[in-house]
């Protein structure tokens, strides 16, 4: 088997060690159609640019033997390289933009097909990246990545400390109270910090380190499979009371449309059905459930009795499923998932109980 890691791990390399790179065409896709440009002209131009920062270097035992070329650093293109790419894809996309409404542009005549005339429209941005961010990496010098790193650094240090996971999962939480779909605000922010732990976690697999050694403990996987399980909230434990426990006709009706989605860590039902929003009684478990399981798997994790998170399983797995798989199928990620909904439960229980009575005699007002 050591004989053909290399081999095995290979398609493995293509995709992780390179995210950032497919990340960049992604964005600046998105973002070039934000502003009625073309998309995939966009896309090009970004991943261009991206590669403008990264210095190719002849190694030694290539040069030895004779073979012609260079190579480009993986470290570069993989999650250490999406901030790097961010700034750039936002750079280049303006170019293109700003360019394409000045007298700049070229327009060809009508008659030309409208795919031929979007290469020309893209010239004059290519031109710029080029100059700009060419000149700045091989004639300057500048390292964009370490300067990046630099800057980065002290941030993704923060991520992967306890009050930092503690800090993003109150505000994911926080923000759903008001309605916001807090894991896309929160993890727009923090997916590239996130990406970068879980990239320096892979690399130290991939070397050979234990899985109960490598440098992260936070890293996405471990939000979803240990905290956010059932989806924000930890709301797994709601959906479990809303069927077993709650008197209510309209709660148990809720949760048994509820209870299948949050398996598959989908819980807007719950979220909007209940509601937990701008419901105080259930916002406090809501909130502060995911913290308190954060902590527990925080401290299981650090003392080395489960695996770290290594790999990204699908998010719509069952929860001790998608632990198994992205610890690198430890059983032990799979019971401390189910300890962690068995926490959940507990803490939903006395303010599920005491919204359920409130429920009730509504419900038999209501009926009077």
């Amino acid at each position: 088997m050591t004989s053909h890691s290399a081999t095995i791990l290979l398609p493995y390399r293509v995709t992780m060690y390179i995210m950032a790179l497919y990340a960049v065409f992604g964005m600046g896709n998105s973002l070039a159609r934000s502003y009625d440009l073309d998309g995939v002209s966009g896309g090009i131009l970004s991943t261009m640019a991206f590669l403008l920062t990264i210095v190719p270097v002849n190694v030694a035992a290539d040069v030895n033997a004779g073979v012609a070329g260079f190579v480009l650093p993986m470290a570069s293109l993989g999650g250490g390289g999406l901030f790097v790419g961010i700034i750039v894809t936002f750079f280049a996309i303006n170019v293109f933009r700003l360019t394409n409404n000045s007298k700049f542009k070229i327009t060809m005549p009508e008659q030309v097909p409208p795919s031929v005339a979007r290469s020309f429209e893209a010239l004059t941005p290519t031109l710029i990246v080029i100059l700009v961010i060419g000149s700045l990496t091989y004639f300057v010098g500048f390292n964009w990545h370490k300067a990046v790193a630099t800057v980065v650094a002290p941030l993704v240090s923060a991520t992967d400390t306890l009050p930092g996971v503690l800090l993003i999962v109150f505000l994911t939480d926080f923000f759903w109270f008001f309605g916001i779909h807090g894991a896309s605000i929160v993890g727009s922010i923090a997916r590239p910090l996130w990406l970068t732990l879980l990239e320096q976690n892979a690399n130290a697999v991939a070397a050979g380190a234990a899985a109960t050694a490598l440098p992260a403990i936070s890293a996405e996987p471990f939000y979803q499979w240990f905290i956010f399980i059932g989806g924000s909230g930890t709301s797994i434990g709601l959906a479990l009371l809303l069927v077993t426990v709650c008197r209510s006709k309209y709660l148990k009706d809720l949760g048994r449309l509820a209870f299948f989605p949050a398996i598959f860590n989908i819980n807007e039902p719950l979220i909007f059905g209940t509601p937990i929003v701008l419901n105080p009684v259930l916002a406090i478990p809501f909130v502060f459930t995911p913290m308190i399981c954060a902590v527990i798997a925080w401290i299981v994790t650090s003392l080395g009795w489960v695996n770290q998170v290594i790999v990204t399983a699908p998010w719509t797995l069952p929860g001790p499923i998608g632990a198994y798989l992205a610890t690198g199928g430890d059983w032990r990620a799979s019971v401390l998932c189910i300890v962690l909904i068995a926490v959940s439960v507990l803490c939903y229980l006395p303010f599920v109980k005491m919204y359920d009575k409130q429920q009730v005699q509504e419900e038999g007002s209501s009926e009077a």
